[in-house]
């Protein structure tokens, strides 16, 4: 089954304008978006969860967000494929 939001930063695979990240043959991947993975790799390999966190909180301020629904949409990143080991 098919992912609907990528597994490292929880933006809903749908909105990713290159339709998701790649794999190392350049297949599509479908768990992570195109600012994540490339190439078979996270594109930040060193990113802590924290970081993805303050990143992520960042992104969607900049998109005038309110703070009560940027905490909603970013309560559950630490349940996400690549923080949760799962």
């Amino acid at each position: 089954m098919a992912t609907t939001n990528c597994q490292s930063c929880g933006m809903p695979l749908a909105r990713d304008p290159k339709g998701g990240g790649t794999n190392a043959d350049g297949s599509k991947n479908s768990e992570f978006c195109s600012n994540c993975y490339q190439n078979g790799s996270y594109t930040e390999p060193d990113l802590t969860m924290n970081q993805m966190l303050v990143k992520v909180k960042g992104k969607l301020k900049d998109m005038h967000f309110p703070g009560l629904m940027i905490n909603m949409m970013t309560k559950d990143i630490g349940k996400l494929k690549r923080w949760s080991g799962k």
